[in-house]
């Protein structure tokens, strides 16, 4: 299984909390709303999940794991 750069993933996660909290502070900003939602796509993508929460939740879990990955570390990855 081909996984993402931890580093790409780590700043997407950044990138996904701070336009978070943007939304959530202006939340008629249609065009803060629309980067939003192509960061958590991209997410959704990378991840291979089909919600933003469950991409977030184990994009979290591979940014924590660091290191090489190892198939140990993998499990409860999607595809793992």
């Amino acid at each position: 299984m081909l996984l993402p750069d931890r580093n790409t993933i780590d700043r997407l996660l950044r990138h996904y909390r701070t336009q978070e909290r943007s939304v959530l502070a202006r939340p008629c900003d249609l065009s803060a709303r629309r980067r939003f939602e192509d960061t958590a796509y991209t997410l959704c993508v990378l991840m291979g999940e089909r919600t933003a929460h469950a991409a977030v939740s184990a994009a979290e879990r591979y940014v924590a794991q660091g290191g090489p990955a190892s198939r140990q570390a993998l499990e409860g990855l999607p595809g793992a």
